[in-house]
């Protein structure tokens, strides 16, 4: 398949490692906003609906739902998820071929003795 210019754009601007982490943090934030209007809609509520039960108000669900907000809080997420049904799961994971990740994985215990606690 034949790259678009937007391909070929996109392939030469994540050459720039200050691009390419602002590019991941907003996929990450683009991730959490489809999530969130797709079980409140499977859900069958309207913004307005899921604000009433959150006591917050429509603005509020609204911005969780954009993809450029930035500023979930995890007891937020969880009062959400609660409501829709769902389990809020945060994974943080070593970044790949990077001398940081080496060090820093050196010094923590294996995943699997994390999740035994």
């Amino acid at each position: 398949m034949n790259k678009t210019n937007f391909d070929l754009y996109l392939e030469e601007q994540l050459k720039d490692p200050v691009f390419t982490e602002r590019f991941e943090k907003a996929g990450e934030a683009w991730d959490v906003a489809l999530q969130i209007a797709a079980l409140r809609e499977k859900a069958g509520l309207s913004q307005k609906d899921l604000a009433r039960k959150l006591k917050t108000s429509q603005q509020n669900v609204s911005r969780l739902e954009s993809p450029a907000y930035e500023g979930h809080s995890l007891s937020m997420l969880r009062r959400v998820a609660g409501i829709l049904g769902a389990t809020v799961r945060v994974v943080i994971e070593p970044r790949k071929n990077s001398s940081r990740t080496m060090s820093l994985s050196k010094r923590l215990p294996p995943s699997s003795a994390i999740r035994g606690r």
